[in-house]
C-alpha cells in the first residue's frame, strides 16, 4: 500500500506534467527533490499533510548536514514552495509551512541549536545504574564531543577510539578518514561504558562495535534516535529536536567560545566551507539574543 505522503507527490507531478508542459529532465528534479523530503518524513514518522514550518526548517538543516550543496538545497526548497502551494490549492492543507523560507544564503532559516544548559540536561538523562542508559550516555556525551554524525557514531569499532592519547578516528562520508579529540568527560563515560556495561550488553558475543546492542549487534540509527526523544521526554526541553541537533550544539557551542570556521569544518568533516559557515550565523543569532535577555538596555 503506497504511503500518503508518496501519493500526494506522484499526484502533484501528475498535475505539473498535465498542466504546466514541463520537461521530463525538470519533472525528475522535482520527484528527487520531493522523494528525499518524504524519504525524511517517514524516518521521523510525520506525514505531508501535518509538516509544520519547524520540520521544514529540520528538513533543510538535515539536508545541509549531509552536504548537499547550497544550490541543491535552495532547488529543493523550490520545489517544496511548489508542492505546498499545490496543496493549498486543493485543499489538503490550510497553513503553508513554506511561508517565510527563502535559499540558505538569505539566512533565513537556521539548524536547531541547544544551549549548553539544555545540552546538558540531555546528556544528564540517562540513568548510569542501567547498562542500556549508561551506554546511552557515552554515545550521548561522544556525540557532543565530536560533532559526528550519529551514523558515524554507530559505527566506530574498538580500534577508532584512543583512550590514552583522548582521540576518536571516524570515517565520513566517501570513506574520508578524520581525527578528532575527545572531551575529558567523553572519555570518562566510555571507559566507565567499557568497564560496566558493554559486556552486559553484548552477552560475551565477539564484536568489533564499541556501541552494541542488547544483542551485542551493532545499533541502528533509528534505534539510537528513538532512545533519545525518550530521554527528551524527561527533560524540560522546549524546542525541535532531530537526530543532528547535538551536532549542531557541538559547532555553535565551539564557535561561540572563540573556535575558527576552518577548525570546525575539519572537526565536522564538511567539504564546504559555506556549510560550516551555517553555524556562524547560529551562533551570532544565540549571541544577540543573550544580549537582548540580559543586558539592562536589551
Amino acid at each position: 500500500m503506497q504511503s500518503e505522503s508518496k501519493l500526494l507527490i506522484e499526484t502533484f507531478l501528475d498535475s505539473l506534467w498535465l498542466e504546466k508542459n514541463l520537461s521530463q529532465n525538470t519533472l525528475e528534479s522535482y520527484k528527487n527533490d520531493l522523494n528525499k523530503f518524504r524519504n525524511f518524513l517517514e524516518k521521523n514518522n510525520k506525514s505531508v499533510l501535518k509538516a509544520d514550518h519547524f520540520l521544514i526548517l529540520s528538513f533543510l538543516s538535515y539536508l545541509l548536514d549531509e552536504g548537499f550543496s547550497s544550490k541543491t538545497v535552495s532547488r529543493n526548497i523550490s520545489s517544496l514552495k511548489s508542492f505546498f502551494k499545490y496543496l493549498i490549492a486543493v485543499e489538503h492543507i490550510k497553513i503553508n509551512p513554506m511561508l517565510n523560507i527563502d535559499a540558505p544564503k538569505s539566512g533565513l532559516f537556521l539548524p536547531t541549536t541547544l544551549t549548553v544548559d539544555e545540552t546538558q540536561l540531555i546528556l544528564d538523562a540517562p540513568n548510569e545504574l542501567r547498562p542500556i542508559e549508561m551506554r546511552d550516555k557515552a554515545m550521548l556525551y561522544t556525540l557532543y564531543a565530536t560533532g559526528m554524525r550519529i551514523s558515524e557514531l554507530i559505527s566506530l569499532n574498538m580500534h577508532n577510539v584512543d583512550l590514552t592519547r583522548g582521540s576518536v578516528q571516524v570515517v565520513g562520508k566517501g570513506g574520508k578518514e578524520r581525527l578528532i579529540p575527545l572531551t575529558n568527560d567523553a572519555i570518562i563515560m566510555i571507559k566507565k561504558y567499557l568497564r560496566e556495561s558493554r559486556e552486559k550488553l553484548s552477552k560475551g558475543k565477539d564484536h568489533n562495535n564499541i556501541f552494541v546492542s542488547t544483542h551485542g549487534k551493532q545499533i541502528s540509527r533509528q534505534s539510537f534516535w528513538h532512545r533519545i526523544k525518550a530521554y527528551l521526554k524527561k527533560v524540560d526541553v522546549k524546542k525541535e529536536v532531530h537526530p543532528h541537533t547535538l551536532r549542531h550544539a557541538f559547532a555553535t557551542h565551539m564557535l561561540n567560545n572563540g573556535a575558527d570556521l576552518r577548525s570546525v569544518q575539519l572537526l565536522l568533516g564538511h567539504s564546504d566551507l559555506a556549510t560550516t559557515q551555517i553555524y556562524t550565523h547560529v551562533a551570532q543569532a544565540e549571541v544577540k539574543n543573550l544580549h537582548k535577555k540580559h543586558h539592562p538596555r536589551g
